[in-house]
């Protein structure tokens, strides 16, 4: 239930309501609309209309219809299995879990065979196993949960930030210092609705540390570790600083068509590889890392810039 402000100017209601809900896309509030979601006043709203002071907008969301995930015979590069979790290094194009447009062809499906059906129950029917997710086109290592327990004991590590995450990208332009930090809490952009941002005074804060690797032609090498798990926190914080990574079209700038002119280098994706993570047993406690090795594409590009 959201109440009119009546110290904000007149403007649209789906305008006024994407800052009063962040959390949802202007796209989204219209079609909330369009399937009667919303009421002014107990009335239906339309997007171009104009709330007034001290009006009551009421918004009720529907219940998401899961489709159970069904198991698909797709190939998998495992790194570590046992009885209890399963290490595998994430492709570039293979979704997490299901999703809006990604219904098949996901990390769950192909998690769902290889395991025989046997994923923690924890995350549904669409998304067994998963404790954590990468990018749609970012690579590497991730761990997923084969009974409940485990599935508990890992996502209490990730929560209390006990698990190692180092990334591995390659950055549009050749940062100076040998090695650095951007703490910069992060939040939903306010005007690009797929964008997240730097938000001075955001609530939820974001680390990252990086070291230089190498620096390249008009590029560098970093390698990143994650003090938070922010949604595309790399992405969001290298953008921020003036290094957006190399073939990021959500969050590429002048600089990465710069690379693209200067080099004729044009990735497809992101250049982001989650190269190793690091997190107890949830059953023995002893200290598990792993390292997945970079993607033929990834080499591809470092081979080009190193021979320019």
């Amino acid at each position: 239930m959201v109440t009119i402000d009546e110290t904000l100017p007149s403007e649209r209601l789906d305008r006024y309501l994407t800052t009063r809900l962040p959390h949802i896309s202007r796209g989204g509030i219209q079609r909330l609309m369009r399937d009667g979601c919303i009421l002014v006043d107990g009335k239906p709203a339309k997007p171009t209309q104009h709330p007034a002071a001290g009006q009551t907008v009421e918004v009720t969301w529907p219940v998401p219809r899961e489709t159970e995930a069904k198991p698909e015979e797709i190939p998998l590069e495992v790194l570590f299995e046992d009885d209890n979790l399963v290490v595998v290094n994430k492709p570039a194009g293979m979704p997490t879990h299901p999703g809006h447009g990604h219904e098949s062809g996901t990390l769950v499906n192909a998690l769902l065979h290889h395991c025989a059906g046997s994923l923690s129950g924890i995350g549904g029917v669409v998304r067994p196993g998963i404790v954590h997710r990468l990018d749609l086109d970012t690579t590497g290592c991730l761990v997923a949960a084969k009974n409940d327990t485990a599935h508990l004991g890992l996502a209490a590590q990730f929560k209390e930030r006990e698990v190692a995450k180092r990334y591995h990208a390659i950055v549009c332009g050749r940062l100076a210092n040998d090695e650095g930090e951007i703490d910069a809490p992060i939040a939903r952009h306010p005007v690009n609705r797929k964008q997240l941002a730097v938000q001075p005074g955001a609530s939820r804060d974001a680390r990252t540390s990086w070291r230089v690797l190498e620096r390249l032609a008009h590029c560098t090498l970093v390698e990143a570790t994650l003090h938070t798990g922010r949604t595309h926190q790399i992405r969001v914080h290298f953008r921020h600083i003036g290094f957006p990574l190399a073939g990021d079209s959500l969050y590429g700038t002048k600089a990465t068509a710069k690379l693209a002119g200067d080099t004729g280098v044009r990735p497809k994706r992101q250049m982001l590889h989650a190269r190793s993570l690091a997190f107890a047993h949830p059953a023995s406690g002893e200290r598990l890392s792993f390292e997945a090795a970079w993607p033929s594409d990834f080499e591809q590009v470092l081979d080009v810039l190193r021979n320019i």
